[in-house]
C-alpha cells in the first residue's frame, strides 16, 4: 500500500499544493499508471490534479480537496493490483465515481460481497458497480424477490440484473434464468422482417444475448440454452407459466402494457426472483397506451419486499457524451 512520503522544511511551500506517494513494486506501479499513462490522465481530468511520476514514487500537484480525492483513488486502485487483480478503465472510473474507497457491505452479506466490496462473480469475470446507485441496486437484487431498476439508457440496469441472475445460477441459488422482452418495434414492424419466428424476435433480445456472451464462455451458454436453464423469449410468451426457482428478468419493461406487466408479475414462483428493468423516457407504446411499468410503479411502491432503485444520467457508464446526450433531452422536456 503506498505511503505519502514526508517533505523537507525547505520544500515547506511546495507540499501545500503537493502530495507525494511512494509505490513499493515498481512493476505494480506501471499496471497502475497505465498504457501510455492513461490511468493517470483519466485520474488528472476528472479530479482537476496533476500527477508527476518519480521513479517508485507520485506526485500529486491541485487544491487540497482535489489532492486526496486523487490520492484515495490511486491507493484504492495499487490496493487492487497487490490483491492480484487487474486495474482496467472501468476499474478506474468506478473509483472516481465512487470516492476510491468502498465501505463494508451489511454482515448478512458478507458471503456475496467478499471482502467489504459489492462484487457479482460471473463464469468469465468479476463484475463491480461503477457507481453508489448501481451498488445500491445490486444490494437489492440480492436481498430482495422483486426489484425494479428504471432510470436511462446506458447504466447497466439490465447488465447488472443479468450478471447476478448467472452468479445465482452457477451457486446453485436458481435453477434456471429466463430472460424476456416485449416485442415492441420502434418504427420497424417484425412481419417485414425475414425468416421465421425466432429470426423475427432475435434482434429484439440481442441486448439480452449480448449480456449473457459477457458472462459464460460460449460452449457453455450454449449448452444451458439448449438444456432450457437459460431462455431468452419474448413477453408474450410468458402467459399462462408459472416460473420456480428462477431468475427471471424483464428488460425494456417501459414498453410492457398494464395488463402484459400484471400478467409477467404473477408468474412468479416459489424460490424466484424477478427484476424489471425501464427507462420511462423512452416508450414506444401506442399513443393513449399506459405504459405497465409506471402502472406497476405507482400500484407497487408500498408493498414491503419490493425494491425500486433509480439511475439518473449520473449513472450512464457508457460514452461520457451518452451522458451529455441524455442531460440536454432532460432540459429540453423541462422548458415550458
Amino acid at each position: 500500500m503506498p505511503s505519502p512520503d514526508a517533505l523537507p522544511d525547505s520544500a515547506a511551500p511546495r507540499a501545500a499544493h503537493e502530495t507525494l506517494l511512494e509505490f513499493p513494486d515498481n512493476r505494480l506501479l506501471i499496471d497502475l499508471c497505465g498504457e501510455f499513462d492513461r490511468n493517470l490522465a483519466d485520474i488528472e481530468h476528472k479530479t482537476g490534479v496533476q500527477i508527476l511520476r518519480r521513479g517508485n514514487q507520485l506526485a500529486i500537484y491541485g487544491e487540497p480537496d482535489a489532492r486526496a480525492e486523487a490520492e484515495a483513488v490511486l491507493t484504492a486502485l495499487y490496493d487492487r493490483l497487490e490483491a492480484g487483480r487487474e486495474v482496467e478503465p472501468a476499474d478506474v472510473d468506478r473509483e472516481l465515481r465512487m470516492g476510491g474507497a468502498d465501505e463494508a457491505a451489511p454482515a448478512h452479506q458478507l458471503e456475496m460481497f467478499q471482502g467489504g466490496k459489492v462484487e457479482i462473480k460471473t463464469r468469465k469475470k468479476t463484475v463491480e458497480p461503477r457507481t453508489d446507485a448501481q451498488k445500491a441496486y445490486v444490494q437489492n437484487l440480492f436481498k430482495h424477490e422483486m426489484a425494479f431498476g428504471i432510470g436511462p439508457a446506458g447504466t447497466g440496469k439490465t447488465y447488472l440484473a443479468v450478471a447476478v441472475g448467472v452468479s445465482m445460477l452457477a451457486g446453485g441459488q436458481v435453477d434456471r434464468i429466463i430472460l424476456s422482452r416485449p416485442a415492441v418495434e420502434a418504427g420497424e414492424k417484425l412481419g417485414y422482417l425475414p425468416g421465421d419466428m425466432k429470426d423475427k424476435v432475435d434482434p429484439y433480445m440481442q441486448p439480452l444475448y449480448d449480456a449473457l456472451n459477457d458472462f459464460v464462455p460460449a460452449k457453455q451458454l450454449q449448452k444451458l440454452m439448449e438444456d432450457k436453464r437459460i431462455e431468452i423469449a419474448p413477453l408474450a410468451f410468458m402467459r399462462g407459466r408459472t416460473l420456480s426457482r428462477a431468475f427471471v428478468v424483464l428488460d425494456e419493461a417501459q414498453n410492457a402494457t398494464a395488463m402484459q406487466m400484471k400478467m409477467f408479475l404473477t408468474r412468479l414462483g416459489e424460490g424466484s426472483r424477478m427484476v424489471i428493468t425501464g427507462d420511462r423516457s423512452q416508450v414506444d407504446l401506442p399513443r393513449g397506451v399506459q405504459s405497465g411499468l409506471r402502472d406497476a410503479e405507482h400500484i407497487l411502491r408500498h408493498i414491503k419486499g419490493i425494491s425500486f432503485s433509480y439511475f439518473t444520467a449520473k449513472d450512464v457508464v457508457r460514452h461520457p457524451l451518452v451522458a451529455a446526450i441524455i442531460e440536454a433531452y432532460e432540459a429540453e422536456e423541462q422548458k415550458p
